[in-house]
């Protein structure tokens, strides 16, 4: 039988040897200054064989920090230290591209500084590490209306220095409760302005950064991701089948490279009824995302309800992911424990089956 998920496929700008994305995984290796370095180079570097790899999310303002130790993009010091990232993947024949990310709410003055920013003076019912210990998330400023087109300009920013870096291309994280989700989903935005109230309203922000990074890379190097009934960082919304609907429509008038619908988990019938929703209002690449192993990632790209799957946890403790599939062999167990920051422990030295062998 056929392996779909070892087939090419032409996905925007870039045409890709298989069918399996590398998840933008958090991995908080880069330190209190956000310039990423040659452990990070090496880590994504030994996954060049996915069809695509996206980076963790990276911060597209210097006061934008949520995890302490995540790269950012917002200087001439981290644009240098992404290059060695992308030479790096690019030295191997891969493809990279950037998800560029601003954590509103999320993030917390005990790390930047600064109050953090938002839709909404709502906080996350929840706490978070900090510099100063683990401390209940704040209730962040609510952004004016005025200053919306400095937060698109901080993305289109972010993308014109991604593109710089040597990246094949940005995906906007419009998902898991971060800023542009915090405008999306009507649990977090209650604004009466131009950028709340009707559906249209809350996903503007999310169509004006999409265009501004589609103003960098063109269409072929931009994608999205949404994550409607993923709850992380207290979040939810009253008509998650409108809104999937509405911004599949949006992105396939764009003909942006492809759309990530991040589920929860994918085969739980919510989550199939989202993803045939996508499917039918996206003319584009539909990439699925959430729980998926070999067998339920081959069935979804051979039913067509999915043109390419990304799989985050097995690409952590898998490098060759893509060869392991190849064999029907063996996977690596996950060291949870490695996960956040650290060193190369359980960051690089996870064996492949050639060091294995060895």
């Amino acid at each position: 039988m056929t392996q779909q998920l070892l087939t090419p496929i032409k996905v925007g700008s870039l045409t890709l040897p298989n069918r399996l994305v590398m998840a933008p995984l958090t991995r908080a290796r880069a330190g209190t200054t956000h310039v990423p370095h040659a452990l990070m180079a090496e880590y994504y570097s030994q996954r060049a064989s996915a069809g695509l790899i996206m980076t963790e999310c990276t911060m597209v303002a210097d006061d934008a920090s949520a995890f302490i130790a995540e790269g950012g993009i917002f200087s001439d010091e981290t644009v240098a230290g992404w290059k060695l990232v992308t030479d790096a993947v690019h030295a191997k024949g891969g493809r990279i591209i950037m998800q560029i990310w601003h954590p509103g709410r999320a993030a917390h003055s005990g790390i930047n500084n600064v109050q953090p920013i938002s839709s909404s003076a709502k906080a996350i019912n929840d706490s978070t590490h900090t510099l100063k210990g683990k401390l209940p998330y704040e209730v962040p400023r609510v952004l004016a209306e005025s200053e919306m087109p400095g937060i698109v300009e901080l993305f289109r920013k972010a993308a014109e220095r991604a593109k710089a870096a040597g990246f094949d291309g940005v995906q906007i994280h419009g998902a898991h409760g971060y800023l542009v989700d915090q405008f999306l989903r009507d649990s977090q935005n209650d604004r009466t302005d131009g950028y709340g109230g009707t559906l249209e309203k809350r996903a503007r922000l999310l169509l004006e950064v999409t265009d501004a990074a589609i103003s960098v890379f063109g269409a072929g190097g931009v994608s999205i991701r949404i994550s409607p009934l993923v709850a992380f960082n207290d979040m939810s919304d009253s008509d998650p089948k409108a809104l999937v609907k509405y911004v599949a429509q949006q992105m396939s008038a764009r003909k942006i490279a492809f759309f990530e619908l991040r589920h929860d988990q994918h085969d739980r019938p919510a989550e199939i009824e989202l993803a045939n929703i996508a499917r039918a209002n996206f003319d584009g690449v539909l990439m699925l995302n959430g729980g998926f192993d070999q067998a339920s990632g081959e069935a979804a790209v051979a039913s067509g309800l999915a043109d390419a799957i990304v799989y985050g946890k097995l690409f952590i403790a898998n490098p060759d992911l893509v060869e392991r599939f190849k064999q029907h062999a063996e996977l690596n167990p996950l060291d949870m424990a490695s996960l956040y920051g650290g060193n190369e422990k359980g960051y690089t030295d996870y064996p492949t089956l050639e060091t294995a062998a060895a």
